[in-house]
């Protein structure tokens, strides 16, 4: 079983056009509105491919109820944790092309009460799991070592922790010793500081990463592929789409997958 965390997750509105002019009127198709969260994506994803998990969620306000509803509705597991904050939501744009604009909220402060709430949460559901999975920005306030700490109180225990997220909580999380972080190419990028444009620029952006404590890291590199550094080496591997629609969740969706391919066994990393 696979816990993951979502500190900021939104209900996401996306809307389809034919070209995305400023200043304009512009008609769309139908919005859809679905659950949104990098920790929600990937419980989703592991539900298609029947891996078990549940969804830890700090949730407020009608928007955070009617999420939860979402997602209750395509039977995922939840575990709710109520905050006085408004749930967030975020509206992204698609153009033809899978050419996409997202605008996202920051979200609400939460209390220190409410930190601790989540991060009880966390460790009740990881008593019978394999993976933490901690993902997403972190809202307004929250300590960037918030997903070090996570790992740092999971060190004892045979669960193994697993980050994605960015800017300085994302070296913070290297640094603690997570199991797995994964990076996008701008979060890699923001990490050491400097360009990423070749794949050996990638490789070494992630020895760096694990020189500072992280066990392993996948980097997903969009339409070109993905990275694993770990200690058995480096694994490279492409998966090309001939028309893409949309790219959001698409990093999420292979952290799901790497997740599930290795979620059956004591050697989760190797598979």
């Amino acid at each position: 079983m696979i816990v993951t965390l979502t500190l900021n997750p939104s209900l996401d509105r996306t809307i389809e056009v034919a070209a995305l002019t400023r200043g304009a009127v512009i008609r769309t198709r139908p919005a859809r509105l679905g659950p949104g969260g990098k920790g929600v994506n990937v419980s989703r994803v592991l539900l298609v491919a029947r891996v078990p998990s549940v969804a830890v969620l700090a949730l407020g306000g009608p928007d955070g109820a009617r999420l939860r509803r979402l997602l209750e509705a395509e039977d995922l597991v939840v575990r709710v944790v109520p905050v006085a904050g408004r749930t967030r939501s975020n509206v992204t744009i698609v153009e033809p092309g899978g050419v996409v604009t997202k605008l996202n909220e920051p979200g609400s402060r939460l209390t220190r009460a409410e930190l601790d709430a989540v991060a009880g949460a966390v460790l009740a559901e990881a008593a019978r799991a394999s993976w933490v999975v901690a993902c997403g920005s972190l809202p307004p306030g929250v300590p960037e070592t918030f997903y070090g700490d996570l790992c740092a109180d999971l060190a004892p225990t045979p669960v193994r922790v697993a980050v994605d997220t960015s800017g300085p909580a994302l070296p913070a999380a290297a640094g603690a010793g997570a199991d797995l972080i994964k990076p996008n190419r701008e979060e890699l990028v923001a990490a050491v500081g400097r360009p990423v444009d070749r794949l050996s620029d990638v490789i070494g952006a992630a020895a760096e990463l694990r020189a500072l404590g992280a066990k392993a890291v996948l980097v997903s590199l969009g339409a070109e592929g993905a990275v694993l550094v770990d200690d058995d080496g480096i694994v490279t591997g492409t998966a090309p789409v001939d028309r893409p629609r949309c790219t959001v969740g698409a990093g999420d969706a292979l952290l799901a997958g790497f997740l599930a391919a290795g979620a059956r066994g004591p050697d989760a990393l190797a598979a």
